[in-house]
């Protein structure tokens, strides 16, 4: 896909890979509709930074676990821009629990991991596909993680949520296609607040046993995981119901550690 003069719409778009991806989208030439749900602060700045810069963006403010906050933010899209060619759902959430603490892993916390990493995505899905059907092509990235692929990550929900996540992804792919391509990327340790804030006083200490480990011996910056996702979109259109792992090698790490 062409990406300037295109309609993006992209959940959780406040802050790391969401605002990340809005400044590529709307710097690349797309028109860009920047969701968040609790930073209204953050994607404030946001969007007047890019409106500063000349892009095309508008901000609205809606939580993708409720159907009918998805409907009115797809909705406020067609009325702002008047069309929809790429939907980012990058809205996420988790709880930091160890896997051994299966009592901390409550059906609240479920219900709340589930309802905004899965359900929301499938929210948006659901309320978008007409409207990504009506273009030339509609692209849809869902932003997962490798957690969902190796069980790891903050919580056993967290991890449940990305792995349901995946498989969304590839049912989304058969039943939109042709008309709409769907896609995943599945990040590994990403720097930046969401870890920072779920570790605390030992993230300095898990990032440098992270860089140590991977094989490309660094971890992602948000911009790093917004390129992932614009190599979807605005690479070959042949490319559906796929996971796109952006980890520098997590998942390849050596169990008995660098040799080298």
């Amino acid at each position: 896909m062409q990406i300037r003069g295109k309609v993006a719409l992209i959940t959780g778009a406040s802050s790391g890979v969401g605002a990340a991806t809005a400044r590529q989208m709307a710097m690349s030439g797309a028109r860009v509709m920047i969701n968040f749900c609790h930073s209204e602060a953050e994607a404030t700045k946001l969007t007047r930074e890019l409106q500063a810069d000349g892009a095309d963006v508008a901000l609205f403010r809606a939580d993708v676990a409720d159907d009918q906050q998805a409907r009115r933010l797809v909705d406020a899209t067609q009325k702002q821009f008047g069309a929809l060619d790429v939907l980012i759902n990058n809205a996420g959430t988790t709880k930091f629990i160890p896997f051994s603490d299966l009592e901390a892993a409550t059906d609240e916390v479920w219900r709340e991991i589930m309802n905004v990493n899965l359900l929301g995505a499938f929210h948006m899905i659901r309320a978008a596909s007409d409207l990504l059907a009506q273009g030339e092509s509609g692209e849809i990235v869902n932003v997962t993680s490798v957690a969902g692929v190796a069980a790891t990550g903050s919580s056993i929900p967290y991890a449940c949520s990305k792995a349901a996540l995946n498989t969304l992804t590839v049912a989304m792919a058969r039943t939109l296609a042709p008309k709409v391509r769907v896609n995943a990327v599945a990040p590994g340790f990403i720097d930046g607040r969401w870890l920072r804030k779920g570790l605390g006083d030992g993230y300095d200490r898990a990032k440098q046993h992270h860089e140590g480990q991977v094989p490309l011996r660094r971890v992602s910056q948000p911009e790093d995981i917004a390129n992932a996702i614009m190599s979807i979109i605005c690479g070959s259109d042949m490319v559906t119901g796929q996971v796109v792992v952006c980890d520098g090698g997590m998942l390849l790490m050596d169990p008995m550690g660098p040799r080298a």
